[in-house]
Parts: C-alpha cells; structure tokens; sequence
C-alpha cells in the first residue's frame, strides 16, 4: 500500500470520492497540515492505495476533476488544493502529471503539490459521511454529481 493525500473541497465529498475506487482500501478523513506558510490544517483526505490496481495518475486526475482545481476562491485556506506528499519521488511524479493534465485545462491549476507533515481524523459522527448518509440534501446536491461522472468517465475503476 502507498500513502497520498488529497484535498480540494469539502472532505465529505473528497472521502466519497475516493472510497468508491478500486484499489484504495483505506480512505482516512480529516485534516492535513504541510510545512511553510501551509502549516495549517486544511479539510483532505488521507489516503492508501494498491498502485497495482490504480494508478497516482487516476488518482490524480480524478482529484482535479472533482473539485475546483482552478479556482482561487476565499476559502483556500479551509479548502486548500493540493496533493500532500509522502517521498521525493511521489512529489516528483505529482508535480510532472499535474504539468501534464495542465493541457486539458482552459484556466491555470493552482493544486499545490506540499509535504505531509499531520493528519487529524475528523470526529467520528461525520466520518463515513455520504456512506451514512446518502440522501440528505447535501449528499444529493454535491456529492451525487462527483460520483455521477466517475461513474461516466472512470466506470472501470469504481468498486
């Protein structure tokens, strides 16, 4: 299993995400802090994967697809937009498929690719979130059209 994280937008709909791919078996919800002028918590996902069954690429993509990775909106900071790092080689690999996917981009990326430094699992009441809780109105407003398009354009990858 490797370690990677992500976040972007609201954690619910990050966990969501993910937790419906093949090949992550873990999807740890909370708050990930880097290091520098990001050492703040920001909502993310913690994530472990079988690079056997998908890729950083998918991965990757997926995650620039399903929350706005090209706006710079006023809640950056709760909501900040990166892929948190475990190596120097990941860093690498994320740093070179985001220059790639810049391409099928009309505006500039602004994901950030930062070290992990810690994670803080939110409490557990709002873990597993869209899982308990499929139907409330959020769910159905912002989670259901991330899954909708995964099931469209990533259908062999969802569990």
């Amino acid at each position: 299993m490797i370690k990677i994280a992500f976040g972007g937008g609201c954690h619910w709909c990050t966990e969501a995400v993910f937790q419906s791919l093949k090949g992550v078996e873990k999807v740890a919800q909370g708050f990930v802090a880097s290091t520098g002028e990001n050492t703040s918590f920001s909502e993310a996902v913690l994530l472990h994967f079988n690079p056997e069954e998908i890729s950083l690429k998918i991965l990757t993509e997926i995650h620039l697809l399903t929350h706005k990775s090209t706006s710079n909106h006023s809640m950056r900071e709760k909501y900040r937009s990166a892929i948190y790092t475990f190596s120097k080689a990941q860093k690498e690999e994320a740093l070179a498929l985001i220059t790639s996917f810049q391409l099928d981009f009309n505006n500039k990326l602004i994901t950030q690719v930062l070290p992990f430094k810690a994670f803080q699992a939110s409490r557990e009441a709002i873990q597993n979130y869209y899982l308990k809780n499929p139907e409330k109105p959020f769910c159905k407003q912002y989670i259901h059209p991330k899954l909708e398009l995964l099931s469209k354009q990533y259908a062999k990858h969802i569990k």
